[in-house]
């Protein structure tokens, strides 16, 4: 509830402060009977704790409202509640009262309250505490983000080493809990290796983020650590895919995606509409300058967006690049070439720039990498394009990669730079003459899927 400040300071909740003088009740002489012709004041007493004011009665229950906020002052999500003793009002309306106050919470309540009486006393009460007005707590310690750690490996029954080493953390304090419990400091985990048929065991002291049969009961988790793991493992890998669409004259059209069951629909923009399982459709209004209005969400755009989220278990980055369908080169290396390979395909100057640079970042993740585009076949049989258009011509660029390591370069040693320049990649993505032809109706899909 609402509490009374001490002394000169008041406090209310929310955390507002401010400086109270009650108002001095009139004296005698002042409420004394005037004459004939002035007529006798109803008087208001507003009553908050220990302090009391007094005011002329207001009409409304909305002015009432308005007298006590200009009092207390209180924050806009401040709770209280307005009531009258049942001894202040009226004989006729405290015979209706069972209990010993009459609550004011609307017009009709307020009205009742002041029905025949001269003058009124509301009390304003409430359930929220006062801020504390000792001195500001202490400032909290600083975050413990650093901690040694001990690894006791077993080389050899009865042979141990002790691994001395120091845990380190960017942001989470490894000393508290989230509600500031202080951590006990006791971090277990386990680690087996097995090496050239001898079994080794490794025990150390950590921060403690197992959680299996083997672990104490009494063992504590951070859970920030735990969702900020569960965010980057939960991440699926997906193809990032735009479409855009040149039309010779401003028509309408559907395009409809349909995705075979080892791949599921991600986010798009603008939204799809369902078909079907795997199956969505697109209502459109397309502009031969490459304008498109998507209906259902009032949309104007240049392209469409969608990702594409393939079968995890089908994922084998080794098995889907590798020397035999693929190339591999350095970072830098890469990033001129694709250049050249997209101009070599018809994308305009504009288009793969954009593409290039709005896959930079990854790219920039690996210091070696393997690609291969994908057959226009291959492409359909995952991701299946269609538009209700009488003749359209189809370009789709998907283009796989992956960070290689050095080691692995050398199996790329027949499959290099050289040898992807040596690539027919028109023949290879199915790239048509009536692509460049502004007279057709032409889709252009450029996608691209990283393999972790």
């Amino acid at each position: 509830m609402l509490h009374s400040p001490a002394a000169s300071n008041a406090s209310l909740p929310g955390g507002f402060w401010g400086r109270f003088k009650p108002t001095p009740k009139p004296k005698d002489a002042e409420l004394r009977q005037p004459s004939a012709a002035v007529a006798v004041p109803r008087l208001l007493t507003l009553a908050f704790e220990e302090m009391e004011t007094v005011r002329k009665l207001p009409s409304s229950f909305n002015e009432l409202e308005i007298v006590v906020r200009e009092w207390l002052r209180p924050p806009p999500d401040a709770v209280f509640a307005l009531r009258v003793p049942k001894e202040y009002v009226s004989i006729a309306t405290a015979r209706l009262v069972s209990g010993t106050h009459i609550y004011l919470t609307g017009e009709d309540s307020y009205q009742i309250a002041i029905l025949g009486a001269q003058g009124l006393r509301v009390e304003i009460v409430g359930d929220a505490p006062p801020p504390a007005e000792d001195e500001p707590p202490p400032p909290p310690p600083p975050p413990v983000l650093e901690m040694p750690a001990t690894f006791n490996l077993e080389l050899s029954p009865g042979q141990q080493v002790a691994l001395d080493t120091i845990i380190s953390s960017d942001e989470l304090d490894m000393a508290r809990m989230e509600d500031g419990t202080t951590v006990d400091g006791m971090f277990w985990g386990k680690l087996q290796i097995v090496h050239d048929g001898d079994e080794h065991n490794m025990e150390f002291s950590g921060t403690r983020i197992i959680n299996s049969d083997e672990v104490p009961p009494d063992l504590l988790i951070d859970s920030r650590l735990i969702s900020k793991l569960a965010l980057i493992t939960a991440k699926p890998v997906a193809a990032k895919c735009h479409l855009n669409i040149y039309s010779p004259i401003q028509q309408y059209c559907d395009l409809v995606l349909t995705l075979s069951p080892y791949w599921k629909l991600g986010l798009a923009h603008p939204a799809p509409e369902p078909v079907q399982e795997n199956k969505v459709k697109f209502f459109l209004r397309v502009h031969p300058g490459g304008a498109i209005e998507h209906f259902e969400s009032a949309t104007h755009a240049t392209s469409l967006y969608y990702e594409a989220i393939p079968d995890p278990g089908l994922i084998d980055p080794l098995d889907f690049i590798t020397p035999r369908n693929g190339f591999a080169m350095s970072y830098r290396d890469f990033v001129t070439h694709l250049g050249n390979v997209l101009d070599q395909v018809g994308m305009t100057l504009y288009a793969r720039t954009n593409f290039i640079n709005n896959n930079l970042s990854a790219f920039a993740q690996h210091k070696n990498i393997a690609y291969r585009l994908m057959s226009p076949s291959k492409i359909a049989a995952a991701i299946d394009i269609s538009v209700t258009v009488e003749n359209c011509v189809f370009t789709r660029l998907f283009l796989m990669f992956r960070g290689v390591s050095n080691d692995e370069m050398q199996n790329f040693s027949d499959a290099g730079e050289k040898e992807a320049n040596a690539m027919n990649w028109r023949e290879t993505i199915g790239w048509s003459e009536l692509s460049k032809d502004k007279s057709q109706f032409r889709v252009l899909e450029t996608s691209i899927l990283e393999l972790a």
